[in-house]
């Protein structure tokens, strides 16, 4: 492990701090400071491979507008303060607000881009130093209606094979994943099952650089997944080509599947999509030997994300393409990290390894390995990510915001910064000036991957290392070190922490699914995917191989009917807005903007509209126009394709006053999960003097 002072030039084996796929790197280090990056050719997940944003990582580690000290806000202005007295400030009124309002008067938001040990750290000292369960991270707003709708329909709320596995495939079916640009060595092994021969189907309303690989690209109409997967269950089980030993001996509710479907012979009305290519495109997925499904957040970012997924998995379960090599359902994580901020227990209702806070035993044994009071801990579903937004001033008084930027990476941006302004006392960690810092009382100055140790885990499950390569600079501190220090103002014990180590030690001690996935374990380049549960255990890349992980060993069918969107387009806002990632840039580009290149690449907001429609609106290449919804406005270059359909919009999510001043607060009922890839809006040119 480096102390980050060495001045000799040396190479620090790491875990890239962009998309879910956990590609390994080395940073290339000489005095002290980081000049480089080469990819790590040993590891199984990228082999020696990075894209654009890994070869780049480096860059914004050293940046000059690095927050270095910590501010507090006195009289509407910050000003630099003693780690002293900030951390005073920030416990004591957490503490006030606490036992003024109660327990449900705090909410504390967990970021998916730091490590493990930050994550679960985090969450235990909101269950032990406040006694709520108000903890949630950024999948909520990616992958939350993954962890349930898989949850659900298998017993596990992960991707079931790690990513190679699909070369071990007969066919790939790719639906509302646009892995090419947004996971991009997962794009490569999509493009290495191609120069294989293996068949691959996307699903997608836009013709995106994924699509650009498919032997079949269906265009369907925005948001109609569950009538499309609806229709090719109708046809594999009219046809016959359904798994009958498979769904009798591992499944149960099939006969309600079967009912439900059976309204579905015919969609095209709903999706856009002709019966024969449904047809054709069903019979194939069920006809391959071994099936693969990957999505992503086309699939979830939706008021029907939960059902969506568990259509995923209908699909599966109906061919048997569950649990050996070369099948199963994998959603690609869209950050580095929001995988394992879900296992840590950054979560509103589960602690680490998805043990229930509603579960009594569960519960008691918490309180035991932290030293808490039995019958202390609470059984309440916390309040989501999301909701603690709608929930600012009542009953949430004060908020801990960790390496987010919610004011341009949440939903309609005008309701967050309102919201936020509700709050009595807000505290931002992180490491730069992001949009939301401005409504701090508070700004805690933390590390960035590069100036830190501990785990990141994929969206593979698998658990990789985070190795220290340089210092953080000024008076910042590693993260977890932050935490150590506010428990001990808290006056809590059992945080006495010396390393990364010692917590992830202690989250292993109460974490069955990880307790055997030792920091000497994992070591090893081919790093383990949980479960593991002891020291000997192998690791598990494949889920589901003999039983499912629900109870009762059975995985789960669910009839489940086509709603359509909140918000469909009318009149008055004609056009449907996508909104997705680009291969340049990085969630709210805190980080990827700060690389020369990148920021070249794509250095403004821009949307995609359909030639027709261009045409139409007399709108022309290159020229800004307004996006309009319910909730905001933008302004964009606009750039004519054929990419999407006519009515169809597409914006990228990652600039400030973009796709999210738009963007729909609607919820999943189920996940509540924001409607983040469909609202109605309106395009127009720009008039002079406008």
């Amino acid at each position: 492990m480096s102390d980050g002072k060495s001045s000799k030039m040396r190479y620090v084996q790491t875990t890239c701090p962009y998309c879910g796929v956990g590609c390994t790197l080395n940073l290339v280090v000489n005095d002290g400071k980081l000049v480089g990056v080469e990819p790590y050719r040993r590891s199984p997940i990228n082999e020696g491979k990075l894209c654009p944003k890994g070869m780049t990582c480096h860059e914004f580690v050293h940046s000059p507008d690095r927050l270095t000290k910590p501010l507090i806000k006195k009289d509407g202005e910050f000003v630099e303060a003693s780690w002293d007295e900030a951390l005073d400030l920030v416990a004591k009124k957490l503490r006030e607000t606490s036992d003024k309002y109660g327990p449900k008067s705090l909410g504390f938001q967990v970021s998916c881009r730091t490590p493990n040990e930050e994550c679960y750290i985090m969450q235990k000292i909101a269950r032990v130093g406040f006694l709520t369960n108000n903890v949630d991270n950024c999948a909520r707003i990616c992958h939350g209606p993954s962890v349930a709708g898989l949850s659900l329909s298998f017993g596990s709320g992960a991707a079931t094979n790690p990513f190679e596995d699909v070369l071990n495939s007969n066919l790939l079916l790719v639906w509302g994943s646009n892995a090419v640009e947004a996971h991009p060595l997962v794009g490569r092994r999509i493009a290495q099952a191609k120069l294989k021969g293996i068949p691959i189907i996307v699903i997608d309303p836009r013709y995106s650089p994924t699509a650009r690989l498919a032997d079949d690209w269906v265009r369907f109409n925005p948001s109609t997944h569950i009538a499309l997967a609806n229709s090719m269950m109708y046809w594999i089980i009219k046809e016959g080509k359904h798994d009958k030993e498979f769904i009798e001996k591992r499944t149960k509710g099939f006969d309600d599947l079967k009912k439900m479907v059976e309204k579905y012979a015919d969609v095209e009305n709903i999706t856009g999509v002709p019966t024969e290519k449904v047809r054709e495109i069903a019979l194939k997925y069920a006809e391959a030997k071994n099936a693969v499904i990957i999505y992503c957040l086309g699939i979830t970012e939706l008021t029907t994300g939960t059902d969506n997924v568990r259509s995923m998995g209908n699909l599966a379960m109906l061919t048997g393409n569950i649990g050996r090599p070369g099948v199963g359902v994998n959603p690609l994580r869209g950050q580095n990290n929001v995988q394992g901020a879900c296992d840590m227990g950054a979560y509103p209702n589960v602690y680490s390894g998805y043990q229930k806070c509603e579960d009594p035993a569960a519960r008691k044994k918490m309180e035991t390995a932290w030293g808490l009071k039995e019958g202390s801990l609470p059984d309440w579903y916390g309040s989501t990510l999301t909701e603690q937004i709608n929930e600012c001033g009542d009953p949430i008084k004060a908020m801990y915001i960790f390496a987010l930027n919610p004011v341009v990476s949440y939903p309609d941006s005008n309701h967050v910064k309102r919201s936020l302004e509700k709050l009595d006392f807000l505290v931002v960690q992180d490491i730069f000036w992001t949009e939301t810092c401005e409504y701090a009382d508070v700004v805690l100055p933390g590390a960035s991957f590069a100036e830190k140790d501990g785990t990141f885990t994929s969206g593979e499950r698998r658990i990789n290392r985070v190795r220290k390569a340089v210092d953080p600079p000024g008076d910042a501190k590693e993260d977890w070190e932050i935490f150590v220090l506010l428990a001990q103002k808290l006056g809590l014990k059992g945080f006495d922490f010396k390393s990364p180590q010692e917590i992830w030690d202690d989250m292993r001690k109460v974490t069955p699914s990880m307790a055997g996935c030792s920091y000497a374990r994992l070591e090893k380049p081919e790093s383990l995917h949980w479960p593991c549960p002891t020291e000997e255990h192998p690791g598990t890349p494949i889920l589901h191989v003999d039983k499912f992980s629900a109870p009762d060993g059975l995985g789960t069918f669910f009839g489940l009917e086509y709603r359509p969107p909140a918000e469909v387009a009318d009149a008055e806002y004609p056009f449907t807005l996508m909104t997705g990632r680009l291969i340049f840039h990085y969630h709210t580009r805190t980080q990827t903007d700060r690389a020369r290149i990148l920021h070249y690449e794509v250095p403004e907001n821009y949307v995609q509209i359909n030639t027709e429609d261009a045409k139409r609106l007399n709108i022309v290449r290159g020229e800004k126009v307004k996006v309009r919804s319910r909730r905001g406005e933008s302004i964009a270059v606009a750039r004519v394709t054929d990419e999407v359909g006519p009515g169809v919009l597409f914006m990228a999510m990652h600039f400030p006053e973009g796709a999210n001043a738009l963007t729909n607060t609607a919820l999943d009922p189920l996940s509540k999960m924001p409607e983040l890839k469909h609202c109605a809006v309106t395009v127009e040119k720009i008039k002079e003097g406008n």
